[in-house]
């Protein structure tokens, strides 16, 4: 069966459960959010949880737009190699983009827990491979390096010969995720109503006002202590002219194509693909009873600057048959991604007490999420570690902006980064003599600390007050506890409390 030209995405046969109503009333709430993809839902759903009253205007249909045509890709692994963000912006900083996609992906399984979303949430690898021959050779040595690289900062890496499905060379990263994206904004809504949020359909934004500030839409008006902006391609609203013009010549939106369909069970593992070409594709397999799907992308342009969307759509549909010549494609669609002129998503206030979210390249899912915890952040008062990284008028990254994340070191996702950290790939005898490194060994992640003679002390990487997983902290030579702020030497023997007892032997402890 080939896909009609008029096939929807994928994930269109299923909207949000409920129909939600036109805004046909003024209102005043303490948070106005505009938009109704994952971050505007995500930001209604954070904020409502913290006791704000909170509204939500949606132009169409709630995740019928932007977040409705993704192929939601829940990764920490941007389109700009870590080693370019590295060159570009130094290690630390570049430690602290995929950092920050880590901690949405936690928030998003946290979500999907509390809130018992069935929306095919998984965890699984995702593959960075080298191009086809006919775009050039393999660069094996770039791709080790992005692999040493990633492990260095502490992420799930590996350099593999062979990638699955496609049979090239890569980097296998792990600890990616993929959901289906209607379902999951299906929960949400249901969880917004449930905490007593307003969501409103049909509704869309005629006018940002400053004083008072809010909106007004559908001949109403809203009245907000705080407005998030969360529409994909921003309205600028109370932005200064001249500030807005600047951020919107910093953003270039793109046109992206989208052919899938089923392919014979255990075809390929369930996971996530990025090629390394130019013109870029990317690939995710989801399991399914009797058989798999498969979903494939690629064939970027700047919107609106090519008209030949049927050819790429052949193109798609030939590689993809090259990939699996039993394929059936069932559905092909387009999005749009926008992309940034450093790379990095745009996610601040653009004026007082109005939050805009946008720029998320090809990490809807994640920038997206992380957009609304910043934004909920900014509104509670709370310092969000990443603020000064991602600000709307970052003419630079400042310098000593890593000291200042390590001093935030008690937000929640510091609390838990171990979880996403390389320990499951590191070898022992990859740690240099003088520093210490999570490993581990036999399923228990493990404090192994090498000395200046070669002798290898291990302990057990749980903190013995509550049982977080400790950090090292190089310059010091201890084993640092993110929760409670015991710190232990490196022996493993407790420096200072709460803990009153050191780090737990590990057989033997010395090899």
């Amino acid at each position: 069966m080939s896909a009609d030209r008029h096939s929807a995405p994928y994930w269109s046969h299923l909207a949000p459960v409920h129909r939600f109503p036109r805004l046909d009333a003024d209102l005043t709430v303490d948070v106005l959010v505009v938009g109704g993809g994952i971050t505007g839902l995500t930001a209604a759903y954070l904020l409502s949880k913290a006791g704000r009253s909170v509204a939500l205007l949606e132009r169409e249909r709630l995740g019928s737009v932007d977040t409705g045509h993704t192929t939601a890709h829940v990764t920490a692994v941007t389109d700009s190699r870590l080693t370019a963000l590295e060159a570009r912006f130094g290690r630390d900083h570049a430690q602290a983009v995929w950092d920050a996609g880590f901690a949405a992906i936690a928030e998003i399984d946290a979500i999907v827990r509390d809130e018992q979303i069935p929306c095919e949430f998984g965890w699984c690898p995702g593959y960075v491979y080298s191009a086809d021959e006919a775009d050039g050779a393999p660069d094996i040595a770039a791709l080790q390096h992005e692999s040493s690289l990633a492990l260095e900062l502490g992420f799930d890496a590996a350099f593999v010969d062979d990638v699955p499905c496609v049979h090239r060379p890569g980097i296998r990263f792990d600890h990616q995720a993929k959901f289906h994206p209607r379902k999951y904004l299906a929960g949400l809504a249901r969880a917004v109503i449930g905490l007593g949020g307003l969501l409103f359909e049909h509704s869309p934004v005629d006018e940002l006002t400053e004083r008072p500030l809010g909106a007004k839409a559908n001949g109403c008006r809203i009245t907000a202590g705080y407005v998030v902006i969360a529409t994909h391609s921003p309205l600028w609203g109370n932005t200064p002219d001249s500030r807005a013009t600047w951020l919107q010549t910093n953003l270039a939106l793109y046109s992206s194509y989208v052919v899938a369909g089923r392919v014979p069970k255990g075809a390929a593992p369930e996971a996530l693909w990025w090629s390394t070409a130019e013109q870029y594709t990317y690939l995710r397999i989801d399991a399914h009873r009797g058989y798999d799907f498969v979903v494939y992308g690629g064939e970027d342009h700047k919107t609106g600057q090519q008209t030949d969307a049927a050819e790429r759509y052949d193109r798609l549909t030939y590689a993809l048959t090259r990939l699996f010549p039993s394929v059936k494609v069932t559905h092909r669609w387009s999005g749009q991604v926008i992309e940034t002129s450093d790379g990095l998503p745009v996610l601040g206030e653009t004026s007082d007490r109005q939050f805009v979210a946008t720029g998320f390249s090809g990490n809807g899912m994640t920038f997206g999420t992380l957009g609304a915890m910043m934004a909920t952040d900014r509104v509670l008062g709370c310092t969000n570690p990443w603020q000064d990284l991602f600000a709307p008028d970052r003419p630079f990254l400042r310098a000593g902006l890593w000291n200042y994340l390590l001093e935030n070191k008690d937000y929640p996702y510091y609390r838990m980064r171990d979880r996403f950290a390389g320990a499951a790939t590191r070898p022992l005898r990859s740690i240099r003599r003088g520093h210490g490194a999570i490993v581990e060994l036999q399923g228990q992640k493990v404090a192994a600390f090498r000395d200046e003679a070669g002798a290898t002390t291990l302990r057990s990487a749980e903190c013995s007050h509550q049982g977080c997983l400790v950090v090292w902290n190089d310059p010091e030579l201890t084993w640092d506890c993110p929760c409670h702020g015991s710190r232990f030497m490196a022996n493993g023997d407790v420096l200072a409390g709460p803990a009153q007892t050191g780090l737990s032997r590990v057989e033997d402890g010395h090899h």
